[in-house]
């Protein structure tokens, strides 16, 4: 499932509040002798309380800085904490010791998953790009890859920041951006086909940035307005969009995003890295300026 970050961090503002609402829930997940949907039957005595002395101990995997008993508790739905906490029971049913229990958690599928998506770069994978859109100049040193929706709210947002990073390194970085057009978005994907036809008449980002600045009041009227503005041949757009043509590249963008792992809008990879830290040129222009010194070459940031 796609999904915009604007939802995540919503939710985060809705939850936390009500658990700091509940001070009582900060320590019972210390004494607690059952935790929400972790099975302790089958258990003895003596496992049931390694068990819990585990969950206690243990960190969960999901960025949340709590215990896995602690997230259990006070963030029943996590998956994280509950794959892990079914994990400690197998483990203490089949005899591990504490220790054991430990370094199976560790080298589990799922914490090293968790940790290579806490690295700031990913390693690197091969993304097509053939036919995208770009902007910079061709033998940049540093590509990067904007998987991104018209109508996302933190699209529009990273907008000035990648301008800012082109215009810090006019020769060393380029834009290829690829269409993610998010099911939850109800215009998002008509003005990935405006933008695509928009480029097919050489005007694919000033339509790119008409559309990002009406993100949040797109229409199918608007979107016509908009491709008027940027001086479109309003016939021959009306009829490429009628024509259905560009569903075929909006659906290869979304699957070359889906098996780069591509999750939310707007997702950024550098040099082929996914970057998993904020938008801002703060962030990223030390990013950059790595990739350019392991490539021999030296940063002349404006």
């Amino acid at each position: 499932m796609r999904f915009c970050w604007a939802l995540v961090l919503c939710a985060v503002a809705f939850v936390l509040p009500a658990l700091a609402q509940n001070p009582a829930s900060e320590t019972v997940w210390l004494t607690a002798k059952e935790l929400p949907q972790v099975d302790l039957s089958g258990l003895t005595p003596e496992q049931k309380t390694l068990a819990l002395k585990a969950l206690r101990k243990e960190s969960c995997t999901c960025g949340c800085q709590m215990r896995v008993a602690q997230c259990r508790v006070e963030d029943p739905s996590c998956g994280d904490s509950k794959t892990l906490a079914s994990t400690v029971v197998a483990a203490v049913k089949d005899g591990k010791s504490a220790d054991q229990i430990h370094t199976f958690l560790e080298k589990s599928s799922l914490a090293k998953m968790r940790a290579e998506q806490n690295r700031i770069l990913s390693d690197p994978i091969q993304i097509p790009v053939a036919g995208s859109p770009v902007r910079g100049p061709h033998n940049a040193r540093i590509t990067l890859i904007e998987f991104s929706d018209f109508e996302c709210p933190y699209c529009s947002r990273a907008i000035s920041t990648i301008a800012g990073l082109l215009h810090a390194y006019p020769n060393d970085a380029k834009l290829i951006y690829k269409e993610f057009p998010l099911e939850l978005h109800p215009h998002a994907r008509m003005a990935a086909a405006a933008a695509l036809a928009a480029a097919d008449q050489g005007k694919f980002w000033e339509m790119h940035d008409k559309l990002f600045a009406n993100y949040n009041r797109l229409s199918q009227e608007r979107i016509n307005e908009l491709a008027q503005e940027a001086g479109l041949d309003m016939e021959r757009f009306r009829k490429d969009i009628a024509s259905g043509k560009y569903e075929t590249h909006i659906e290869r963008d979304i699957n070359d995003g889906q098996q780069a792992g591509v999750q939310g809008t707007p997702t950024l990879f550098v040099n082929g890295k996914r970057y998993n830290g904020p938008i801002s040129e703060g962030a990223l222009k030390p990013i950059l300026e790595a990739e350019l010194k392991s490539s021999g070459q030296v940063a002349q940031a404006r």
